[in-house]
C-alpha cells in the first residue's frame, strides 16, 4: 500500500510565500504521477498541479505563474513551492498519488477533481491572511 505523508502549510499574509512537502513509501508502482489538490470550505476540491512519471508538469491557471511543483531525484519526495499567495490559496492541501495508466493520467485528474486518483495524503492547512 503507497503511504502518503505530508509537512508543511501554515498562515502567512498575503504575497507570502509557503513549501508543502509530501513523502511516499511502501508499494511505489513503477510508473506513477503525483500532485496536489485542495479543498477550501463549502467548495468542491479542486486540482493545482501535477508530475508525471517522465517529469510533464502541469498547472491549473489559478496557479500558473505562482506555484512550482517539483520532485526530488529519487521521485518519492514532492514539493509545492507557493510564492505570491493570495486570500484565495486558503485551503487544506492534499498531495495525491497514482499508477500512471496513461502519459496525462495526473494531469488530466487536475480537471475532474480527482476522482480518480487512488492514493491520498491527509492534508495540511494554508491560510493566507488579507
Amino acid at each position: 500500500q503507497l503511504k502518503l505523508v505530508q509537512s508543511g502549510g501554515g498562515s502567512v499574509a498575503a504575497g507570502g510565500s509557503l513549501t508543502l512537502s509530501c513523502t511516499a513509501s511502501g508499494h511505489i508502482f513503477k510508473r506513477y504521477c503525483m500532485a496536489w489538490f485542495r479543498k477550501a470550505p463549502g467548495k468542491p476540491r479542486e486540482g493545482v498541479a501535477s508530475v508525471g512519471n517522465d517529469g510533464d508538469i502541469a498547472y491549473v491557471s489559478a496557479v500558473k505563474g505562482r506555484f512550482t511543483i517539483a520532485q526530488d531525484n529519487t521521485k518519492a519526495q514532492l514539493f509545492l513551492h507557493m510564492n505570491n499567495l493570495k486570500p484565495e490559496d486558503t485551503a487544506m492541501y492534499y498531495c495525491a498519488a497514482h499508477r500512471e495508466l496513461w502519459s496525462d493520467y495526473c494531469s488530466s485528474a487536475l480537471a475532474s477533481e480527482g476522482y480518480a486518483i487512488a492514493n491520498w495524503g491527509p492534508g495540511t492547512q494554508v491560510t493566507v491572511g488579507s
